[in-house]
């Protein structure tokens, strides 16, 4: 007689991730907005959207990962902070339209389900929903057996946000003359791991350990810094400041993503002595023999987001910002394109 199998047996445990979202809702209603009218543990989430602040409604949806950066949370067995690049992720990229971040989706992907490792990854994504505001209305865990390496997972997340129609901010009323104001990162945020862990890789000498040459701190803690939010400092501003656009400075770094935003008759020009550039940037391109052209088209370099404004606005903007605590520095202008010529110069 053949033994009998189970759903388990085949390395899927329905009742442990059942049990990770019992222990999940008590912390992500904690994030729930008034929109919200069912959250999780639904087969779908019900939100409203407030016609008072915002009668002529549009819908901003993102999604987005936190790439290789993931390695190295498993390398270090630390995952409380992935879920905030998680969120960052996509409700950074929701603000650049102006809109408010409404509400967030995850995704979590594993091997085998450690629920010790799948609390601290989804406590690090309600953190991050607090920080921007945001509900987290519900998700999805994915028991994957022999799709994933032993202890290792993949994340995704999803984000909508909503902003008025007479407010959304698209950068086609960029002019030459406007001004960029630099938003300071956080560090890496979650973009150039792959290149990074390939600079400092055991064959050459390093290690998660390596002190980062300037500040000292270990080269793993540095790494897993979490990517700043910016949606409550820049909304807040919006509310000040007419700002024209917003550039999430993401993969492809500053040159990749602030031509996105400008119309094609005009060019960004970088002022690069304008910001102090984190030690772990300076480390990178002197350990990679990496040229200026090469850190700027990969990493944010310092700068996490750029907004666009007049410059009769610089002043206001920037004395909001430093009242708020916020760091940001004018890091360049918008001029007349030159045919030929890159749409980022420096």
């Amino acid at each position: 007689m053949k033994t009998p199998l189970t759903y388990k047996d085949a390395g899927v445990d329905i009742e442990a991730a059942d049990r990770l979202v019992d222990s999940l809702k008590p912390l992500a209603r904690t994030t729930l907005r008034k929109e919200v009218l069912a959250g999780i543990g639904g087969f779908g989430s019900l939100v409203s959207i407030d016609r008072e602040r915002f009668p002529d409604p549009l819908l901003v949806a993102s999604t987005d990962g936190v790439g290789t950066k993931l390695r190295i949370a498993f390398e270090l067995d630390r995952h409380e902070t992935v879920g905030i690049d998680l969120v960052a992720m996509s409700v950074n990229d929701v603000l650049v339209l102006g809109a408010e971040p409404l509400f967030f989706l995850d995704y979590f992907a594993t091997g085998r389900l450690r629920p010790d490792t799948a609390i601290r990854v989804l406590s690090g994504i309600v953190e991050g929903c607090r920080m921007a505001g945001c509900s987290l209305v519900g998700g999805e865990t994915a028991e994957m057996p022999s799709f994933y390496a032993d202890g290792e997972y993949d994340l995704a997340g999803f984000c909508v946000g909503v902003v008025n129609r007479d407010r959304v901010i698209d950068g086609k009323d960029v002019v030459p003359g406007d001004r960029l104001v630099g938003l300071f990162s956080s560090g890496l945020h979650s973009n150039g791991f792959s290149l990074v862990r390939k600079i400092f890789c055991p064959e050459r000498g390093f290690s998660l350990q390596s002190p980062v040459k300037g500040s000292g701190i270990p080269l793993g803690e540095e790494l897993l810094k979490p990517t700043r939010i910016y949606v409550r400092p820049v909304l807040a501003l919006l509310e000040k400041v007419p700002v024209k656009a917003i550039v999430h400075v993401t993969g492809g770094g500053l040159t990749g993503n602030i031509p996105r935003v400008l119309p094609p008759e005009v060019q960004a020009v970088l002022d690069l002595g304008s910001w102090p550039v984190p030690d772990v940037f300076r480390w990178i391109e002197e350990e990679g023999s990496l040229p200026v052209s090469e850190m700027l088209g990969t990493f944010n370099y310092g700068i996490g987001m750029v907004l666009i404004l007049g410059k009769e606005h610089v002043e206001n903007a920037t004395a909001f910002l430093s009242m708020i605590e916020v760091e940001a520095k004018v890091i360049g202008e918008v001029r007349r394109r030159p045919k030929e010529q890159a749409a980022v110069v420096w």
